[in-house]
């Protein structure tokens, strides 16, 4: 995960709420087509790009009159082509077909702001 303070929340929540708990995790491997040396640096590009976006849901928030819903990213600082060609998987497309990788990375960095905007949306609903 991109931050540990979250990553330590996320599993301090998960392991404390009395009912099954879920954690969805990002995790790099050699297949994406990275340097395995600077793997952080590019789970880091995901969150800071919106790729993929940090938060948590706690159900027991609702009984406090909370959110359940805490968006624990920030507005992305990055273009998402930046995180994305940092991987081979991403940066092939560009190499067959350029055309299909910017109509591809457009409809992609729309999506980023779309998901963005709905968790921000969702996270600072009143309860």
């Amino acid at each position: 995960m991109a931050r540990d303070e979250h990553t330590l929340k996320a599993f301090l929540e998960a392991e404390a709420y009395q009912g099954p708990s879920l954690i969805i995790a990002y995790s790099h491997c050699i297949a994406h087509g990275i340097n395995m040396s600077t793997a952080m640096q590019n789970q880091k590009a995901a969150v800071d790009s919106g790729q993929w976006l940090l938060y948590r849901f706690n159900p027991d928030r609702i009984k406090q009159g909370e959110n359940p819903l805490q968006l624990d990213s920030r507005t992305p600082k990055l273009p998402l082509e930046q995180y994305m060609y940092l991987e081979n998987r991403f940066k092939m497309l560009t190499k067959s077909n350029q055309e299909t990788a910017q109509q591809l990375l457009k409809e992609a960095q729309a999506d980023v702001k779309t998901r963005c905007q709905m968790y921000q949306y969702l996270a600072a609903r009143n309860y």
